[in-house]
């Protein structure tokens, strides 16, 4: 068991557009939240996950919400930080180590091993898509879904957190960024290669199918997540603005052409949240609704470098991989909370990369 429990570091002020903003973490060290299309708090709100290179690796953390005292729940020599996410009842958190895969309990630092991948690498090189390990787990905590990279192909791992079981139920070229629908747990959203992105399965594999073709070879379609109540993915058509995809019949609409970045919506999905970049512009909520979809709310510069200047250009995958510097960690990648009265992001204004949460009038 590695708890350990480290004082509250958290600030708040009021910055100088009137936005409340809590500075959760103060350590010279790397410190980021999941990801944006990962919950960063339970349902219940009673804890904030984040992980923290302050011990020299990353490792993952808690902040408790009533004492805000931070506890590190884990004390690994190869931990995927961003493979990282937690079940919404707050039982678990999961994980990828080295080739293996675990969950910790973040009420008493339980930790347990649920599967061995063998001998492989389990990522593919680089720092973006599919490079980044993350994992999915469905929405009630049964199921757990892990592209593992093997030599030229990827398996798509899923294991039952229930019985303790796991098989491979789909191998592709590239699975990335995989994410259970919120509505269907036997439906999961998944990024091919760049230039074939989005791709939603079933957890036997055999209803693998594409849902989503190019226009044209230079459109960069990326940072694609699904709308909860709509059965439907929104994507980002970069920088042009943000489509959505019905699941059922594959229609693809624009609905807004506001320059999106890593967009995620809220738990209705009625409201989206994003940053900006190139230029950046700040932290901004989109309202979803069919009349007033165009409409844009400025909440908060998160002033991070945001780096990965590939970004700036055209396409710069139409022949083939190319190598990128873009740390995520860099990224503000913006996640409501579960009631939607807070929004979770990091920063890298301090010099290194902390933990932010914007509240008030959202």
């Amino acid at each position: 068991m590695a708890w350990r429990t480290w004082p509250a570091e958290g600030r708040t002020w009021t910055d100088k557009d009137g936005r409340t903003l809590r500075q959760v973490t103060t350590h010279p060290s790397i410190q980021h939240h999941p990801f944006f299309f990962v919950d960063a708090f339970d349902q219940a709100m009673l804890r904030l996950v984040f992980l923290s290179h302050r011990t020299g690796r990353p490792e993952i953390f808690v902040e408790d919400q009533e004492s805000l005292e931070l506890i590190q729940l884990t004390d690994e020599e190869a931990l995927a930080e961003w493979s990282v996410i937690p079940s919404r009842d707050g039982r678990w958190i999961y994980y990828v180590a080295g080739q293996s895969g675990y969950r910790v309990s973040p009420t008493t630092g339980e930790r347990e091993c649920l599967i061995h991948f063998g001998a492989a690498e389990m990522r593919e090189k680089g720092m973006v898509g599919a490079a980044m390990g993350t994992t999915a787990l469905s929405a009630g905590g049964r199921w757990w879904a892990v592209p593992v990279r093997d030599g030229a192909i990827t398996r798509f791992w899923m294991v039952d957190t229930e019985r303790g079981s796991a098989e491979v139920f789909l191998e592709k070229a590239t699975i990335g960024h995989p994410q259970f629908c919120p509505d269907d747990d036997d439906l999961i959203l998944y990024a091919g290669p760049m230039t074939d992105r989005v791709w939603v399965t079933d957890r036997s594999g055999r209803q693998d199918r594409r849902m989503h073709r190019r226009t044209h070879d230079l459109q960069w379609i990326t940072h694609e997540v699904w709308r909860p109540g709509h059965r439907s993915i929104l994507f980002v058509d970069w920088p042009n603005g943000l489509g959505e995809i019905d699941v059922a019949t594959g229609e693809v609409r624009m609905l807004t052409d506001f320059p999106v970045w890593h967009g995620a919506p809220d738990a209705s999905g009625r409201r989206l949240v994003c940053d900006t970049n190139f230029p950046d512009i700040g932290i901004h909520l989109l309202d979803l609704a069919e009349r007033n979809r165009q409409r844009a709310h400025f909440v908060c510069r998160p002033e991070a470098s945001s780096m990965g200047e590939h970004w700036a250009g055209p396409f710069p995958y139409a022949n083939g991989p190319v190598k990128v510097y873009a740390p995520q960690h860099t990224h503000p990648h913006p996640r409501f909370s579960p009631d939607g009265r807070q929004i979770v992001f990091t920063s890298d204004r301090s010099g290194t990369a902390q933990l932010y949460v914007a509240s008030g009038d959202l």
